[in-house]
């Protein structure tokens, strides 16, 4: 009976569950919290723009769930078209998509049985069948499909890639077309005449098949139209003005999508409902957006904001970077989320959390702003940090920037109140000799000495080998950034 026991805990603690919360906890998450994260459920608060476990509501009032239960290979069969994506595309479907696995996954339960009958335990059906009867309890204090492969959306509420009316409503409006908020267009482009509204189309992503959508319209957008409206100029020189006019195919398709997996990354990026479990219930979160490698500076900065008036005690720091494409020049994504790796672990920062999203870069400003917002809702932020001239980028012929310095920040503000968030401003934070990192007002009236190393220059430095300044860069990101040069 001992040995039964101890097969037993060993089978049980191969459970993975979220770092913080243990299982009585968990069930009692669960058995308050509706499988959507629907916000209109007894216990929850449209004014407050709270969950039933006290987080953040997603963007218009719930996560969807993207599940697809039934006969996959009727589903496949059943396709008129296969589609391969592209990297910005299958950014796109992970995100309308995202492969949630349980947090107590099935799977693990049948290693450690395996390993019960190398062992030709006596005990092995008993210790299965109890097992079997614990999930039973936990499914049954929770939705089905909370504890299956489902699909929770950061681009909710969305169902799919934007049919015509929708998108015509974002580039005009930055609305759908039902007046909910939304920064820039999520569509499928191809060059394909054959498809056509009613088809399905399988999605594939370096070969495995990653979705299923259902063809609602298909248009021939007016690419001018959106690259004035989103990206406030119709030039070539703007990175998304070209992947538009260069990359994208002829023509947008709009309709519902289901997910059949995740796409292969070298990251993992964690789900809606993946980052919330993780977060303090009735807190304050501060996501902290960014495309490149983590320096002293970025970190003195999203840290201070904890500090700032309008975060409550308590709260933590999502830091949050996007993984996909960005600007051709930009560091290869591979390797900033090696950085990140190194950083989290030479940090240790219990006030900091860690995710990674699968999203690719229009480098739209203000309009990219609205856009981050409304995905860190989804995964469960309070507060967003705008950066100075956050997601802008400059002219390749004159350098002149396509937006103003403060156009995203006042944007974001001025839209906050509707998103149910609060925006931080970005600190500008500078290293001095006297007093180490403080605002740059600080420095001017106390006259301090400040040091400042530009990126070129660091780039520089680490392409000859130089010693880079430990005030400047953490020594574990510089050298993984010298391994992968």
């Amino acid at each position: 009976m001992r040995t039964l026991i101890r097969q037993s805990k060993r089978t049980i603690c191969s459970l993975r569950r979220p770092q913080g919360i243990n299982l009585l906890e968990r069930l009692q998450m669960t058995w308050s919290r509706p499988s959507s994260l629907d916000c209109s459920h007894p216990g929850s608060s449209h004014a407050t723009g709270k969950t039933a476990d006290g987080l953040q509501a997603p963007h218009g009032g719930k996560l969807v769930d993207l599940t697809f239960q039934g006969d996959v290979a009727a589903l496949k069969a059943s396709c008129q078209h296969t589609f391969e994506c592209s990297d910005r595309n299958a950014c796109d479907v992970e995100l309308l998509c995202n492969g949630y696995v349980s947090n107590y996954p099935v799977i693990h339960i049948f290693r450690e049985d395996d390993d019960l009958r190398r062992k030709r335990s006596p005990h092995r059906g008993i210790v299965f069948f109890m097992i079997t009867l614990l999930l039973l309890l936990i499914l049954s204090l929770s939705s089905s499909s909370s504890f299956s492969f489902l699909l929770c959306s950061g681009f909710s509420p969305l169902e799919g890639f934007m049919n015509e009316e929708d998108y015509n409503s974002v580039v005009e409006k930055m609305r759908l077309s039902n007046g909910l908020l939304f920064g820039l267009p999520v569509v499928m482009d191809t060059n394909c005449t054959a498809v056509k509204a009613g088809d399905k189309v399988l999605l594939t992503y370096k070969g495995k098949d990653i979705g299923v959508m259902t063809v609602e319209t298909k248009w021939e957008p007016n690419k001018v139209l959106e690259a004035k409206n989103c990206y406030a100029t119709t030039s070539l020189e703007h990175p998304a003005v070209r992947m538009i006019s260069m990359e994208r195919g002829k023509f947008y398709l709009g309709g519902p999508v289901v997910g059949l997996a995740k796409p292969d990354r070298e990251f993992e990026a964690q789900t809606p409902r993946e980052v919330r479990a993780n977060l303090p219930r009735d807190k304050d979160v501060v996501a902290f957006q960014c495309r490149n490698p983590i320096h002293r500076a970025h970190y003195e900065l999203f840290t201070r904001a904890l500090d700032a008036e309008n975060v409550g005690q308590g709260g933590v720091v999502l830091v949050h970077p996007t993984m996909g494409p960005t600007q051709e020049d930009d560091i290869p994504g591979d390797v900033r989320y090696k950085t990140y790796v190194v950083l989290k672990e030479e940090t240790q920062d219990p006030r900091v959390r860690w995710a990674y999203l699968p999203y690719s870069m229009h480098m739209a400003g203000p309009r990219e702003a609205i856009q981050h917002m409304i995905i860190r809702k989804n995964y469960g932020c309070t507060h967003f940090i705008v950066g100075r001239d956050m997601a802008g980028c400059k002219s390749s012929l004159s350098g002149d920037d396509f937006y103003g310095a403060y156009d995203a920040q006042d944007t974001a503000k001025a839209n906050a109140p509707e998103l149910g968030m609060d925006t931080v401003p970005s600190l500008n934070i500078v290293y001095t000799e006297e007093q180490g990192y403080v605002t740059d007002d600080v420095a001017k009236a106390n006259g301090l000495h400040v040091l400042k190393l530009s990126g070129t220059q660091f780039r520089k430095m680490l392409r000859g080998g130089e010693d880079i300044p430990e005030w400047f860069a953490f020594k574990s990101v510089v050298k993984v950034l010298r391994e992968n040069s």
